[in-house]
């Protein structure tokens, strides 16, 4: 065991000894593997990144949450539009029956935002402000990360009173801290409102969902004073299933529910839509899966180049040490012996290729995450599949040219020039 151990040991050594020697040779063996692991690699990280950070954005939604809405949300096949465009939007005493009626709801908040609108402090102001007028328990179904202040109270809530909610873009602009923000009073559509409280920053959202930093937060009975939701807010109702509780139960209760307020027949569909983010991660599983496929497919014939190179390197070797193969077999070296110290020779060679594409996949990806907001990360798991990759397409274009050493004469091995 000790003897074939030293005999491999210094079968490796020669190998590397004779990547070093020829030079070009190896960088061109290398560069086919090194393309190949760099694209299949890099495909993975870039579509695995791009589903984590979509994933994040629309968990931030709450996947525990139905939302009612006059729109569904687009996912595959015809998208109906001019159906949907004459159904009723969601209405405030709507949500009454969902708190009374709906046993598996755990909160439930109604809600409509508005862009494009001013708030203004002194004479500084900041345009473009998306205004969300939401009701009491909205904090307790979404993540809004109040860093400084309070969320509204039940009495602020229900008796409309103008108090706001800043985020990270507008407080920042308007006062240069959230500390400074904390109970002055800005104007929204010319009322006076006091901010109770500010958010933390939570930068672009990939989806464009769920971004509170260009948002005013206020209670729903001060907003529609300032605001005809139904000419001007798309209206939603937010409603989070209990402890226990499935989105199915949920939505089978919403559903009738809705179905009894709207008062639609049995033979009439619905004029509503339940909206849940599991349906969106179904279509973003799909969609990922396809790419990645595509991304595959593509990198495979990168590395079937790149394991004919390495075969093509592997027979030259064999041809240029047949003496040397003869006379390790003349002193006792077994056909495995020779076998294995090829396989070595072309797996090392594909792994030196695998690791150089990994750290050019490290380095576009450090590229990327410093100089844009997107953020990519090589993975624990693609670093293992490169190497297991590499390792493979070594070992499958190295056994011919080891087998065809393996299986040569010692004695014509030994007289070959």
């Amino acid at each position: 065991m000790i003897a074939t151990l030293k005999i491999l040991w210094n079968s490796l050594k020669m190998a590397m000894q004779e990547l070093r020697v020829n030079k070009l040779r190896t960088f061109l063996s290398l560069l086919g593997i090194t393309i190949g692991i760099f694209c299949i690699i890099f495909v993975y990280t870039l579509t695995g990144s791009l589903e984590t950070n979509i994933r994040s954005s629309l968990n931030e939604l709450g996947e525990d949450v139905i939302y009612v809405q006059k729109w569904p949300w687009g996912g595959g096949g015809e998208y109906a539009w001019w159906k949907y465009m004459n159904r009723p939007e969601p209405e405030y005493k709507e949500l009454k029956l969902v708190e009374d009626k709906v046993q598996g709801a755990g909160f439930s908040a109604f809600g409509f935002d508005v862009g494009g609108k001013k708030v203004e402090y002194g004479d500084d102001y900041m345009d473009g402000v998306s205004m969300v007028n939401v009701s009491q328990d909205f904090n307790q179904i979404q993540q809004l990360q109040i860093m400084d202040g309070r969320y509204f109270a039940n009495a602020e809530s229900n008796s409309g009173a103008n108090v706001a909610i800043l985020g990270a873009t507008i407080w920042d602009g308007l006062f240069g801290s959230a500390e400074a923000a904390l109970g002055k009073t800005v104007k929204i559509l010319g009322r006076d409102v006091k901010v109770i409280g500010v958010m933390k920053k939570k930068g672009e959202s990939m989806v464009g969902v769920a971004n509170y930093d260009n948002a005013v937060i206020v209670p729903y009975k001060f907003g529609r004073t300032l605001i005809d939701e139904r000419r001007n807010g798309n209206t939603y109702i937010l409603v989070k299933a209990k402890q226990g509780v499935t989105l199915e139960q949920l939505k089978d209760e919403l559903k009738g529910v809705m179905r009894a307020a709207h008062r639609l027949r049995p033979t009439q569909e619905d004029d509503f839509a339940l909206n849940e983010i599991t349906t969106t991660n179904q279509n973003l599983t799909a969609m990922f899966a396809g790419i990645n496929l595509g991304g595959g497919f593509i990198a495979f014939f990168a590395l079937l180049v790149g394991g004919f190179g390495i075969a093509n390197i592997m027979f030259v070797t064999v041809k240029e040490r047949t003496n040397i193969i003869g006379l390790k077999k003349a002193i006792g070296a077994k056909r495995g012996i020779i076998l294995l110290e090829f396989l070595l020779e072309a797996i090392s060679l594909c792994l030196m290729g695998g690791i150089i594409g990994l750290l050019l996949v490290l380095l576009v990806a450090t590229l990327i995450s410093n100089f844009t907001s997107f953020q990519v990360i090589l993975t624990v798991g693609n670093v293992v599949l490169g190497l297991v990759i590499s390792a493979m397409v070594g070992m499958i274009s190295g056994f011919i040219p080891a087998y065809t050493a393996s299986k040569l004469d010692p004695v014509v091995a030994i007289r070959s020039n």
